[in-house]
This record gives C-alpha cells, structure tokens and sequence, in this order.
C-alpha cells in the first residue's frame, strides 16, 4: 500500500467521524438528519484541522453486533459518506462496527472510498459480542467480485477482545498480511483511548516487513513524537474532541495542534542521526 499515493503523505492522521446513533440502534434518536449535520460539521473540522483521511465509523451504535449489521445501517452510512465525500477532498474510509466488512466494502465501493478499517481479518477473537471469526478468504474475493481497490486497513489482536489461542504479535501480524492479505495493519491499546507500547509497535513493524503500520488508538499531541518512531500514520479520534472526551465533538484546536506535533514528530524522524546530535568540544 503506497501512503503517499492516497494520502499524499508517508505519514498520515486518519481522523475520525464517531456518527451519531444510527437506525435501529438502541439509541436512536429518530432524525438522521441530525447525524448528518453531525458528521459534517465533524469531518469539516478535521479537514480544516489538517488531517490526511477521514474515517467513518457507527461508533455510537453500541452495543454492536458481532457480525452483519441491519440494511438501515448500511443505508444511512451510505448517504452521509456520500455526502462527506462531496463536502471535503480528502481520502475516506469506512469502518462498520463491530466486524462487518463486507458491508463497509460495498459501501466504499459504490461511494468510491480509498480503504475500510476491519477490526477482525484473521483469527478469533472473544469479545463483548461473543466470539469473532476473519473472515478475510470471503472479503478478499467480495471485493475482487466488486472489481474494487478499497484498501483494507486491519487491527491485529484488536481493542476490546481477547485472541483464541496464542497472542503472539508478531505471527498474528505476519498472518494478517501473509495469509489475510491485508494492506496495513492497525495496532491499539487495550481499549478505546489507550495507545499501544513503543516496544509492541516496533515488534509489529518488523514483522509487517514493509507494510504500513498505524497507531489504532490513545495516540495524542503529548505522545506521537514517541510512538510515530515505530509507525507509519495515526488514526486518530477521542484526543481530539472536545476536552479529550469521545462523547463531544472534535475540536479543531485540538485538530491542529496534534497536527502540529505529528509534522514536527515526522521532521524530527527523517533527520540524520548526525544533524540530530550536539557535540560539545571543551
């Protein structure tokens, strides 16, 4: 997967529009033209903010379904990505929670969308959904039949779930690209807000052997310039909204400032060694 091609950067922020809840969600709240002036006012602010891609999830759709979410889903996201797309020129991915991938495919196939983000490609993981099987061998050929390049962005030993089996990083994230065929690979905290260790970020890029590797989640303005040593690009989405807190809009000032400090991050990384040191002669 070439970074710069589809978004015109070795190092890009992905941030994220959290799309108010949906039909048929619990929390519904019966105006989807509400979740549509949400996420515009949302993707516009990340725009403005200097983010390289955007991506749109049904976040606040919880508690998710483990496998195919309902058509109305399907539908309203659909719509507003369309819309998004219209709005703002940047890159845009989909990602349908909790695991629907081939839905987050056909949507992006049919808006032209450049990736999807797939929490689970390969293996089993248990989860607060109850058990997820990758399904890579039926989205890898969806989206041959689609006759479609979305790229697949994949979590390895993803957020909120437990692997079956050994949670070995560095053969779950050759088996992701190996054997799933993913285009990147996604690594995170244990959960929503928290970031991955320096050390299972530079584990996951010498397995990737070249692939890109994203910060999946808790990266903030304070903590890129560590962890962008080990990573290519950040997806980014509580850090900046409002007061750092996933349930209030995105911030722009907090948009551009970790904006601020990737470039600097970035600038600091492709350095020399030998520009970088002080040597002080007595």
């Amino acid at each position: 997967m070439d970074l710069k091609q589809i978004f015109k950067t070795q190092h890009p922020i992905i941030g994220v529009v959290h799309l108010l809840p949906l039909p048929t969600s619990p929390r519904w709240g019966g105006s989807l033209k509400a979740a549509i002036d949400r996420a515009e006012q949302e993707a516009t602010a990340l725009a403005s903010g200097g983010v390289d891609g955007i991506m749109v999830e049904n976040f606040f759709d919880a508690p998710f379904t483990n496998s195919q979410v309902d058509p109305a889903v399907v539908s309203s996201m659909t719509l507003i990505v369309s819309r998004l797309m219209n709005l703002i020129a940047l890159p845009v991915g989909i990602n349908v929670l909790r695991n629907d991938a081939r839905s987050a495919m056909a949507i992006a196939s049919c808006v032209k969308a450049q990736f999807i983000r797939v929490n689970v490609l390969t293996g089993v993981m248990a989860t607060d959904q109850g058990l997820i099987e990758g399904q890579a061998h039926q989205l890898l050929r969806y989206r041959r039949e689609l006759g479609s390049d979305v790229k697949i962005l994949a979590d390895v030993l993803v957020k909120h779930a437990r692997p079956l089996g050994s949670p070995n990083l560095t053969v779950a994230v050759q088996d992701t690209i190996e054997r799933g065929l993913a285009d990147a690979v996604i690594l995170s905290g244990w959960a929503t807000g928290s970031p991955p260790s320096l050390e299972d970020l530079e584990l996951a890029r010498a397995a990737a052997n070249g692939t890109p590797v994203f910060i999946g989640s808790g990266a903030n303005w304070e903590n890129i310039s560590t962890l962008i040593q080990a990573a290519d690009g950040a997806i980014v989405s509580s850090s900046l909204k409002r007061h750092g807190r996933r349930d209030q809009p995105v911030d722009p000032i907090r948009v551009s400032q970790f904006v601020e400090a990737m470039q600097r991050s970035v600038s600091a990384k492709s350095q020399p060694q030998s520009s970088k040191e002080v040597k002080v002669h007595l």
